[in-house]
């Protein structure tokens, strides 16, 4: 499976590790930049780059969007129909299953101010082995997002 990635300045570091953990669990990680450490950059600027590839193929690759807090790439993420971005900060992961058995998540926003290199690894690699249950009543409410 490929997976997209980008950030903003504060994800940068997070987001180039990840990129290197991935493909060496056997995904393919594809950086989406930035390339370099920028204080000025703009998060939906490098939401756009993952959410575009996701919805290419939105049933064979998966996105991860990194910031700060990740609400604002979540947010940015959202904004794009077809995306179910979920965002991840810590804590239980319960919620990153949820993500993706209830909502079908494929974009996972990670707030790399609030989550050691250790829970981001643990939350990606739960997130990517969880699947959509696939539950008509999941299914039904999946697909009113999408109409919108």
């Amino acid at each position: 499976m490929t997976i997209y990635l980008s950030s903003d300045h504060a994800g940068f570091a997070l987001k180039n590790h990840l990129v290197e953990y991935l493909n060496n669990l056997g995904y393919i990680a594809v950086d989406k930049g930035p390339y370099s450490e920028d204080p000025t950059d703009d998060y939906p600027d490098m939401v756009r780059l993952v959410t575009e590839e996701v919805l290419k193929e939105p049933h064979s690759v998966k996105g991860i969007v990194l910031g700060g807090s990740g609400q604002g790439e979540a947010i940015a993420a959202n904004r794009f129909n077809g995306i179910r971005a979920a965002v991840y900060y810590g804590g239980s992961l319960d919620v990153i299953r949820l993500s993706r058995e209830h909502n079908d998540a494929n974009v996972l926003s990670l707030g790399a101010r609030f989550v050691s290199t250790t829970e981001a690894e643990e939350a990606v690699k739960v997130w990517l082995e969880t699947s959509f249950s696939k539950e008509e009543r999941h299914v039904r409410r999946i697909a009113k997002l999408d109409s919108n």
